[in-house]
């Protein structure tokens, strides 16, 4: 970390009253007023952590408050208005959940960070689903404290550009939307997320977007990829790894995790993550950790995961650590594939002819024809393959408007079309009726008491399916 850089990594903060910030003399003029850096409230039944917790907030120049219970929290928040609420989880009579809720109910915009002992960190990862902003692990170290603190306030009081952060999204879909909240809401925390679904989806953007719309939005994003072949590799990519020039005793190369501090990780697919690497992950992300190597100070990383495996069954396959699986699926968002948003695929193909007749300077675009059977399409490459696509189709066009049948050849033989919802009806139906006299050798009055329908009506389906019973009837073997 630089030495500039603010303190970053947790929070909390408890029981010293600043009525106003402290005046400090200015040898050329009258007092100035040192201007706090937000107002802190903490709940907590212990006395002695909100001392401690108040005198360390206190000192870092943040107005602080502090009471005993989630009653008092509410009463005092009503005049106070702060900007952060750090509160235990284990309280009685109303616990720090109940807490969470009620404040979230009134103020949804207020941060919540949630105090925890290590035997509660399940309940604390339920809290953060909730709207928590986070959670610490007691005992808390100053650097967790004040770090996560100030990301929290600058959540609170950060005003972002409506849109901005999901520019390169394109989408108009319900479903979209729906995952973009979620992705929204999840930036406003410091909880780890875990992005699933298929390759092609777009988990990189979203990824992307979170980090643009959080308080570490200027900070770094490191992408690394699990799925590489050689341990060794992707370790020093994590990690880092020592020197060995001769001369340089303690120095070291920088991984991904020292990279990103203060910023965000990604790390794709990573049920791939090797379990040697699994376990010295955790050993990274707990609160007690280690330094990942000599003289290397602790890092505070955003981290994002995303994988288009059924971790679960890694876990029971013995191949993925469970403990890791709670530590990074706190917020869980699927990605949905292309085929359950099939209303974005002309907004998407108008975006990829864009760019695409941007690079080539072409003036290009798709028929009515050409773009129903984009729409109609099995993409089981998804957004990527989409994209890939019309590139294809933009270089190797002859003419300036590119048609249906360069859209199929472009496809393949073996791509499959979705049949529109009136076809599938018919097939369906026509495909019933056929079994159904196969399974009576042609009898209507059978196949028509099996289908719960009137003789008369049956035979008026198999004239509009163009079905002929004889073509089912048993013909007698002659010996």
């Amino acid at each position: 970390m630089n030495a500039d850089s603010p303190p970053v990594t947790t929070s909390l903060g408890f029981d010293i009253k600043d009525k106003l910030s402290k005046l400090r003399k200015n040898a050329d003029g009258p007092p100035v007023v040192q201007r706090r850096s937000g107002r802190i409230l903490v709940v907590d039944n212990d006395p002695a952590l909100r001392r401690l917790l108040s005198i360390r907030l206190g000192a870092a120049n943040y107005e602080v408050e502090s009471v005993d219970g989630a009653r008092a929290a509410l009463d005092a928040c009503i005049p106070l208005r702060p900007d952060l609420v750090i509160t235990d989880l284990r309280m009685e009579p109303v616990d720090g959940l109940g807490l969470l809720k009620e404040l979230k109910s009134r103020w949804p915009e207020m941060s919540v960070i949630i105090l925890t002992a290590h035997g509660s960190i399940p309940e604390a990862v339920q809290a953060t689903q909730c709207g928590a902003f986070g959670f610490l692990v007691k005992p808390v170290e100053k650097s967790e404290l004040l770090g996560q603190v100030e990301r929290a306030i600058a959540s609170t009081t950060l005003a972002h550009a409506e849109g901005d952060w999901r520019a390169n999204i394109v989408s108009r879909s319900q479903l979209m939307e729906d995952r973009l909240k979620q992705a929204n809401r999840a930036a406003g925390t410091d909880s780890p997320v875990m992005l699933t679904g298929e390759s092609g989806t777009g988990r990189e953007l979203f990824a992307r977007a979170i980090h643009a719309a959080s308080a570490r939005r200027e900070k770094p994003f490191i992408v690394v990829t699990c799925r590489t072949p050689i341990a060794e590799v992707l370790e020093a990519e994590l990690f880092g790894r020592e020197s060995d020039t001769v001369g340089d005793a303690g120095a070291s190369d920088s991984g991904a995790l020292q990279s990103a501090d203060g910023g965000t990780l990604l790390l794709q697919e990573i049920g791939d993550l090797p379990m040697e690497l699994q376990t010295k992950l955790i050993n990274a992300l707990r609160d007690d950790h280690e330094s990942t190597g000599k003289n290397r100070a602790r890092t505070d990383v955003r981290l994002i995961c995303t994988t288009s495996d059924n971790l679960r069954l890694l876990i029971d396959a013995g191949r993925f650590r469970e403990d890791l699986y709670y530590r990074i699926n706190v917020l869980p968002i699927e990605v949905p594939p292309l085929g359950r948003r099939r209303e974005d695929i002309p907004l998407l193909v108008s975006h990829f002819l864009e760019q695409a007749t941007e690079e080539s300077g072409l003036a290009k675009m798709y028929s009515p024809k050409a773009v129903e059977l984009l729409m109609t399409a099995d993409w089981p490459g998804n957004v990527r393959q989409l994209f890939d696509l019309v590139k294809h189709n933009v270089v190797h066009s002859r003419d300036d408007v590119m048609t249906e049948e360069l859209v199929q050849q472009s496809l393949g033989s073996g791509s499959t079309r979705m049949p529109s919802l009136d076809d599938a009806r018919k097939e369906f139906s026509r495909g019933y009726l056929i079994k159904s006299l196969q399974s009576t050798a042609g009898n209507v009055s059978e196949s028509a008491r099996l289908a719960k329908r009137h003789r008369t009506d049956f035979y008026k389906l198999l004239l509009r399916y163009r079905v002929l019973a004889e073509d089912f009837k048993r013909v007698p073997h002659r010996s």
